[in-house]
């Protein structure tokens, strides 16, 4: 493969350096080099984006594309399992449809990665994962196939099963059915041991297996909680177990922000572009992100695509703005901050040397809602484009 380079475009590069007349010059599905007056290969094919942003892909720590489907209501509907509040043996792996419109939707938006897996019907959803947007097959777009455990908290649980006239019908018994699943994985994990020791065997558990992966500390707890009651359970019972946990919307995380920087919890904020829909969302605000952020806690936007469509990811950004969040701030809870929640910042959220080839062509200022995204890339090959031009 020959190097590739779009040259004379305005990079943010979201590592501490925006260049007025950039380069980025990449091989195969890395980057090579980005900055200005770069010195590119003899057999290099380039394209001048003169007037042209480029910024890495986006990306949405917090969806349910391709195991949610927006225009099928049964049969793309594989988000909650709701015959049981505890179901960790379950996979966002096996239900995703990767010819979801809302990849598509992703893509043209550009955003590159995203995060999806179980609803919060669930005291136990399953497991997420990791996937870009586009890609040769589904076994290539897939990054992480257990990038979490989703949990949760408040009134969607309580109301699935309280409709049953079975338990979880309160936020009490959400936490003990939570703490009862990791006391008997405690104690399958201490049988396994002892069978290991006298050269036994013990019946296997895959929701169990799946359990202990977050005791290990291999995965995070993911949790959906709202209220402010409902993150300080979540952060009580991760402390009683030591485990890693993620927030995930924290509309009211601005009321608790002294205990959630004590102990560095990251928190996916949003969906801010959407309505009070529940009790939970009294206090939806983009103030929420601007305050956490200004707080020091690492905070990442999302749209929980389908309840805002993910192709707004970057107007969530430009909002975020308008309510008092920094530009540079903004554009890192959208790519950089999402990268680190996910743990691939090694490999995402900017444009650095050795980085994944993601990056996105836009007609003007990222945040700015009329500029358009002309083209994306994924793995250092052309995803989309509106102009279809050759190097």
């Amino acid at each position: 493969m020959t190097y590739k380079a779009l040259v004379n475009g305005k990079i943010y590069t979201v590592a501490g350096k925006v260049w007025a007349c950039g380069s980025i010059l990449w091989k195969d599905d890395r980057i090579v080099a980005v900055g200005e007056n770069l010195d590119l290969p003899a057999d290099t094919e380039f394209r001048d984006v003169k007037g042209k942003t480029i910024i890495p892909g986006m990306i949405d720590a917090h969806t349910h594309v391709g195991i949610l489907e927006e225009i099928h209501q049964f049969e793309g509907d594989d988000v909650n399992e709701m015959t049981d509040p505890v179901t960790p043996e379950l996979r966002a792996l096996d239900a995703v449809n990767p010819f979801d419109l809302g990849f598509r939707d992703a893509v043209e938006g550009g955003i590159t990665t995203v995060m999806t897996g179980p609803g919060s019907g669930n005291v136990i959803g399953g497991i997420n994962l990791v996937t870009k947007t586009a890609g040769k097959n589904w076994e290539d777009m897939i990054l992480v196939p257990q990038a979490g455990l989703k949990i949760a908290f408040g009134e969607n649980p309580k109301s699935v099963y309280g409709e049953q006239k079975k338990m979880p019908m309160t936020r009490m018994a959400i936490a003990a059915l939570l703490r009862q699943a990791f006391i008997d994985t405690q104690d399958y994990l201490a049988k396994k041991e002892k069978a290991e020791k006298d050269d036994d065997v013990i019946e296997r558990d895959l929701g169990l297996e799946n359990l202990s992966l977050v005791l290990d500390k291999k995965i995070p707890l993911r949790a959906h909680a709202h209220r402010a009651d409902d993150i300080m359970t979540a952060l009580r019972i991760a402390d009683e177990f030591d485990l890693d946990i993620i927030i995930e919307h924290g509309t009211e995380g601005h009321k608790i922000t002294e205990e959630l920087i004590k102990r560095h919890i990251p928190v996916v904020v949003g969906p801010s572009l959407a309505n009070r829909a529940k009790v939970e969302l009294a206090e939806i605000s983009w103030k929420t992100a601007v305050q956490l952020n200004e707080a020091g806690l690492l905070v990442a936007l999302t749209t929980d695509h389908p309840e805002t469509p993910i192709q707004y990811l970057p107007v969530c950004a430009g909002l975020a703005v308008k309510y008092g969040m920094k530009e540079e701030d903004a554009l890192k809870a959208v790519t950089l901050n999402p990268a680190r929640i996910l743990k691939l910042d090694q490999r995402l959220g900017s444009l650095e040397t050795g980085k994944d080839a993601d990056f996105v062509v836009m007609s003007g200022h990222p945040l700015d809602w009329r500029s358009q995204v002309e083209e994306v890339y994924i793995n250092g090959k052309r995803i989309f484009s509106t102009t279809k031009k050759s190097y």
